[in-house]
């Protein structure tokens, strides 16, 4: 099928696998189904979710095979998998031998985008491992502001499928990119895409650093207009030198300090643009302040200067771009101020799933006690243990891996008092809002900054900052 436009293939008859159901699966199974298809839907599941949603596809007509989703049917014309499935699965194996293209959602709306004749809507795309979710949501809200049809959509948990094939047209889409989409996304070209930053994630999926850093820098490949970088990770501009894009396509900095030409940048509380104005060695032009941000933490200031740059790209005028960053509020868990007891701050940043995340939440605050562990996903924790010692009043560790941080903490911060709670069941993270409130004192922060994925004690990491917001509720009541 090579990399030709799908919307232009004849899809009747062809033999599509789609593996995996859920929310990228079904979208791609219907609309493959819907173009004349043959679609058969492998997935290692067999629960009664799993058969529910069987049963609906099937009464479409399309084949579903539950609890073996590593062969690869006969005749096999193309794969379509969900993005989290791992690249070295017997499935893909199978069909990489059978000389079968495996493509991801989003390669799957890219090539369907402009179908039923419509003008396909510019693509502005972020990735990098922190700040994504944030970021488009900011983009999204400025180019609102801007007056343009637009909608968060991809990582974000909206299907790019449902956006790109749906009955509402758009001027424009701010997409979330994950590594694992961007891996099985060999065709997309956007008009714009930034890389918010770069540190070790999902390594046990990628295999290696370099793979991992070599997916998320397919966002740049093919771009038109400009390459969003981050000055304070060279890594990210790394990316963008690698990267083969249109003649013309710009590097773009952003940057916490006074920017440079082709940059943004922070002069004396003000977001400033010295890119996109028409001589960005003498000029510079305001976009906001930094207390239109909300939360002004460093890192979502960050993610401001980001989304700020991929509008100004797109050629969203100063003022939308501030009018869009007063009306943005970030979605929960993410650096939330739950409330104040005792003139303690607690803040839920249950979204920091890994240590890099978990830096920047510490670096907001002067005075943190801890609350952090759950799932590694293979990272060590020296690195950030050793930058926030000095901002610890204290840690309490949970979770399957919080013997890593007890260790690192041990190592490189041995005055810090520990807590270690042992109990994984529903209450434990009452415990653990009440052992940091016993070590907290008046003027800290109470952060809960994991640095570990959730899954061995919660559903996720959404269920996670509700058992601590619901904690630290029930304390405030109490002390009422």
């Amino acid at each position: 099928m090579g990399s030709q436009e799908v919307s232009s293939v004849d899809w009747q008859g062809k033999n599509v696998t789609v593996a995996g159901l859920g929310v990228s699966g079904i979208p791609a199974a219907r609309a493959l189904n819907e173009r004349g298809a043959r679609v058969t839907v492998v997935n290692d599941g067999d629960d009664d979710r799993a058969r529910a949603q069987a049963a609906e596809l099937e009464a479409l007509g399309i084949t579903v095979r539950l609890g073996d989703g590593a062969t690869l049917p006969p005749s096999t014309d193309l794969v379509v998998t969900a993005p989290g499935w791992q690249p070295d699965k017997p499935l893909f194996l199978a069909a990489a031998e059978a000389g079968v293209p495996v493509w991801g959602d989003v390669e799957l709306a890219w090539r369907l985008r402009g179908s039923g004749g419509r003008k396909p809507a510019p693509w502005l795309a972020v990735t990098g491992t922190n700040g994504k979710t944030t970021t488009v949501r900011m983009l999204a809200s400025i180019l609102e502001a801007a007056g343009l049809r637009t909608a968060a959509v991809g990582n974000i948990g909206v299907s790019l499928l449902d956006a790109v094939l749906g009955d509402q047209e758009y001027d424009v889409l701010a997409v979330e990119l994950s590594s694992y989409q961007l891996h099985w996304a060999p065709s997309l070209r956007a008009h714009s895409a930034a890389v918010l930053n770069l540190a070790p994630d999902h390594l046990d999926w990628h295999g290696s650093m370099a793979a991992y850093a070599a997916d998320k820098g397919r966002v740049y490949e093919g771009n038109t207009v400009a390459c969003v970088y981050n000055a304070a990770d060279p890594a990210t501009e790394d990316l963008v030198r690698e990267a083969d894009v249109e003649e013309g396509c710009r590097a773009i900095g952003f940057t916490l300090g006074a920017p440079g030409p082709s940059q943004l940048g922070v002069v004396d509380g003000i977001l400033v643009d010295r890119a996109f104005v028409a001589n960005r060695h003498k000029q510079a032009q305001e976009l906001a302040e930094v207390s239109d941000v909300h939360p002004p933490a460093p890192h979502n200031i960050a993610n401001a200067l980001a989304a700020a740059a991929l509008a100004r790209a797109f050629g969203v005028e100063a003022a939308a771009v501030r009018d869009g960053l007063r009306a943005f509020r970030p979605d929960a868990h993410r650096i939330e101020h739950i409330a104040d007891i005792g003139e303690v701050a607690y803040v839920d940043d249950s979204k920091a799933t890994n240590t890099h995340a978990a830096e920047a939440s510490l670096a907001a605050y002067d005075s943190v006690v801890w609350i952090a562990g759950g799932l590694a996903k293979g990272a060590a924790f020296d690195a950030l243990v050793t930058g926030a010692a000095k901002r610890l009043r204290g840690a309490v560790l949970m979770g399957a891996d919080r013997a890593l941080i007890r260790e690192a903490l041990t190592r490189h911060a041995p005055e810090v008092p520990v807590v270690d709670l042992e109990r994984t069941d529903t209450g434990a993270m009452s415990e653990a809002v009440a052992q940091a409130a016993a070590l907290a004192r008046p003027g800290d922060t109470v952060l809960l900054a994991p640095a570990c994925a959730s899954m061995d004690m919660f559903t996720n990491y959404n269920k996670r900052g509700e058992a601590f917001a619901d904690a630290v509720r029930a304390r405030a009541d109490e002390s009422a």
